[in-house]
């Protein structure tokens, strides 16, 4: 039993499944569903849709070159039929697999590498940029990330310490001190302070 491979996406195209073009000059274009039948119909370059392996394959994501690809070859040269030799190439096929597996595993670990610096570099400067319309983080939130940075319960304790503090000053809109102002007669503006109302007369904390 032969698995053909996509013309169009290089995925399996297994026996009794899948779509066979003919074309007039005798050519035969396996396909493994009607979306790279079609799209192969509307001469679509494969190289340039995403989701396809020459794609994947001309972008670096996939490996090119190794020795456990050769394998996959296609071979026309007929072999005499053994059992032995039937079980020896299924003990081959899984070993060479498993090969090819945790090649490909670090081969994207590797292309992967710094993706993650990038990532955090971005977020930073983003945090840096509009860091007034993050919300207050919740105390477990910053615990979490205070052990991130390596802080130890002391430093975690004084920093929630100084949140809670901030937080008893007053209310904060999009991370700044909200400002009660009052009109005056006149047509002034006087910020109105901590310990009294709006009337002007002081509050007593009870």
């Amino acid at each position: 039993m032969r698995i053909e491979t996509c013309y169009f996406c290089s995925r399996p195209a297994y026996p009794g499944k899948g779509i066979m073009f003919c074309r007039n000059d005798a050519k035969q274009f396996r396909f493994c569903r009607s979306k790279c039948h079609k799209n192969f119909k509307m001469k679509r370059n494969p190289r340039k849709l995403k989701w396809t392996k020459a794609f994947r394959k001309a972008a670096g994501k996939e490996m090119t070159v190794d020795s456990t690809l050769q394998f996959a070859a296609r071979r026309n040269a007929p072999v005499r039929y053994s059992r032995d030799l039937v079980a020896q190439t299924l003990r081959a096929m899984d070993r060479v697999t498993e090969i090819r597996a945790k090649r490909e595993r670090v081969f994207a670990k590797r292309r992967l590498a710094g993706k993650r610096a990038q990532e955090l570099a971005r977020d930073r400067r983003l945090v840096g940029s509009h860091g007034h319309l993050l919300p207050r983080l919740r105390g477990s939130e910053k615990r979490r990330l205070a052990l991130e940075q390596g802080l130890d319960a002391e430093q975690i304790e004084e920093l929630e310490r100084q949140a809670n503090v901030a937080a008893e000053k007053g209310s904060t809109v999009f991370g700044k001190e909200k400002i009660r102002q009052r009109v005056r007669v006149d047509g002034g503006v006087e910020i109105i302070g901590e310990g009294e109302d709006e009337t002007g007369m002081d509050v007593d904390s009870e």
